[in-house]
């Protein structure tokens, strides 16, 4: 019988550079020393899940006996950070709908593109379309799509299914709650879910940041990339939002974290509010 890992077992220093280096090769996630405990603390499920014994047998598993081939998709979900709320650093979506969707009907787009590429457990896109359903209600004519992509398969579920506790919608105001969030029939298990029309407007997809070109179609109006360039050193940084800045319309507006700059990395936008810029 296949002994699990006890706590006892620790993640050596050489286990620990073979993981970061590809950790960082495939997701621009950095891994510097200081964050060893962590990643063995998260890595511990997966020994349990696969039945492997011990975190040397796992990187034997992952490095000399070709089990990335099945495996990175899980070692990538576990190292991930899915922070997420609703309306999240709201004034991003105040200027949306006060600045950038007005100024979009002004110039004739009739069907807008939005693209949440690191949207998480959802709580994002789902923020955007709410945003966007109101405006397209105001305004006849408007249809909008909205892209959410992440590089973690286990968040795509949860995104897709649109099923959140209820206290994780106290950001939506009560007049969207109303229009766009549905309660559980059973009180007791306190959960909402989005509604069908809203979920509809979103297709989910895994997409990783670190590829060389994003097939996301055609140029998008609206790119949020919030709250990930943090994880990720200059130079991919800077392969990123070049990256993004491609997938842009001509005047389409990118946001970034509060946390975030461009600063010192030149892109082919000019900032218009704080964290926002638009595509010349």
């Amino acid at each position: 019988m296949t002994r699990t890992s006890s706590f006892e077992d620790r993640l050596s220093s050489r286990n620990f550079a073979r993981l970061s280096k590809y950790i960082y090769d495939y997701s621009g996630i950095k891994m510097p020393p200081s964050k060893l405990t962590m990643l063995e603390g998260r890595l511990r499920k997966r020994l349990r899940a696969t039945g492997i014994a011990t975190f040397d047998r796992y990187c034997d598993f992952l490095f000399r006996d070709g089990g990335l081939e099945t495996e990175s998709i899980y070692l990538i979900d576990a190292v991930t950070t899915n922070k997420t709320d609703f309306f999240r650093e709201p004034n991003h979506f105040d200027y949306m709908a006060s600045v950038v969707l007005p100024e979009l009907a002004r110039a004739g787009h009739r069907r807008v593109r939005a693209w949440s590429s690191a949207c998480s457990t959802g709580a994002e896109p789902y923020t955007m379309a709410m945003v966007l359903a109101d405006f397209a209600e105001a305004t006849p004519g408007i249809e909008f799509k909205i892209l959410a992509s992440d590089l973690s398969t286990e968040v795509l579920e949860t995104a897709r299914a649109g099923i959140y506790p209820r206290d994780l919608i106290s950001p939506v105001p009560p007049a969207m709650q109303a229009k766009y969030v549905m309660t559980a029939i059973d009180r007791k298990r306190r959960e909402v879910r989005i509604v069908p029309s809203l979920r509809a407007r979103i297709g989910f997809a895994r997409l990783n940041l670190m590829d060389a070109s994003y097939g996301v179609g055609d140029p998008m109006h609206m790119i949020f990339c919030r709250n990930v360039l943090i994880y990720f050193d200059k130079q991919t940084q800077a392969h990123v939002l070049s990256r993004l800045c491609d997938c842009l319309a001509p005047g389409g507006y990118l946001f970034i974290g509060h946390s975030e700059s461009v600063t010192g990395i030149p892109l082919p936008v000019r900032q218009v509010a704080n964290t926002i810029f638009r595509k010349v």
